[in-house]
């Protein structure tokens, strides 16, 4: 019997596609089969693989689950693979509402199976060394991180599927959707504020949920941060993160260190690092390393038995603040 491990893919659209050729690329992976509410086969998944309505449904022996369906669908997906003993990879966001994600963290802690969140860009070597950096005060006091998020998406993105942009199945708009990977590592970095006032609006396309917007961050060590998400920036911008200290300044671009003028402290940043798809203009995910290192942590966890390396809980807390910049807006 091949030692391969073995997921089946729950989705059919672009991230489906996405998850399909990484498991064909990396060795000791495999499709197991697809489950497919229409029946529509992702490009990628070739003929013989099983192709199901439902878990249920999947005869082929498999280890876990990836879930490539919209935002407010993840939990609904992990409650269900994990009743069948299955561990549980899901595509960001971990879910839309507090009580989602709460009630699939729960339901895979007791069927004792692992629950990854695939923000890949905590996998940049940037982004690692940053936090390194912060946990071990080197930076000396943090004042001020200003992430921002000023990508564009036509109306034609958001036309091709009717759950973009809504608040039942993608949760909102920019700030939980296109940002969201973006916003994790904000948090990530300086954890969750005291305080979050936000403004927020729809300027440039027909959609339920916002398209521009700001926040107003204030922390209980006193650091003021501002967090800005856009699909209105034409032509679309790579992410910034500014973060100012008392010896200095960093900031990044889609998660590479492009500016180091700290004293005293050699500058981190690694030549040749894992590139993280930027998502600036198009959705189409053109780099998939990030993605490939995900599912590969993922692996190792269930095989070692120890967390993801974003596990559920952790994940959860990007959403958090994201459904506190939606609920405090003026």
């Amino acid at each position: 019997m091949s030692n391969a491990f073995r997921f089946v893919i729950v989705g059919s659209g672009n991230m489906a596609d996405t998850y399909a050729k990484i498991l064909a690329e990396l060795s000791g992976l495999g499709l197991a089969a697809t489950v497919s509410r229409s029946g529509r086969r992702p490009q990628s998944v070739p003929e013989h693989v099983e192709l199901v309505d439902s878990l249920a449904n999947v005869q082929s022996d498999y280890d876990a689950v990836i879930l490539a369906t919209p935002n407010g669908m993840h939990a609904a997906g992990a409650i269900e693979a994990a009743a069948l003993g299955k561990h549980v990879l899901t595509e960001k966001v971990l879910d839309v509402t507090r009580e989602a994600m709460d009630t699939m963290i729960r339901a895979c802690r007791d069927a004792d199976v692992k629950l990854g969140v695939a923000f890949q860009r905590r996998m940049s070597p940037d982004n690692q060394a940053l936090r390194a950096l912060l946990d071990n005060s080197v930076l000396g006091r943090v004042f001020g991180a200003d992430l921002v998020v000023k990508f564009y998406r036509d109306q034609a993105y958001y036309d091709s599927s009717p759950y973009r942009g809504d608040r039942t199945l993608d949760g909102g708009g920019p700030f939980i959707q296109q940002a969201a990977h973006n916003v994790d590592v904000y948090v990530w970095l300086f954890g969750l504020p005291q305080t979050v006032v936000s403004a927020l609006g729809t300027f440039c396309h027909e959609i339920e949920g916002e398209d521009h917007g700001a926040a107003l961050l204030r922390y209980d060590n006193g650091m003021v941060g501002t967090i800005i998400a856009s699909t209105s920036c034409k032509p679309g911008f790579p992410a910034r993160l500014e973060v100012h200290a008392e010896k200095g300044t960093v900031v990044l671009e889609n998660d590479e260190i492009t500016v180091w003028e700290v004293e005293g402290v050699t500058n981190p940043s690694s030549a040749g690092q894992t590139k993280i798809h930027s998502g600036a203009s198009s959705a189409a995910v053109s780099d998939t390393a990030g993605h490939e290192a995900i599912v590969l942590d993922f692996v190792e966890a269930v095989r070692e038995d120890r967390d993801p390396i974003v596990a559920g809980e952790d994940a959860r807390r990007a959403t958090e603040l994201i459904l506190d910049i939606y609920a405090n807006g003026i």
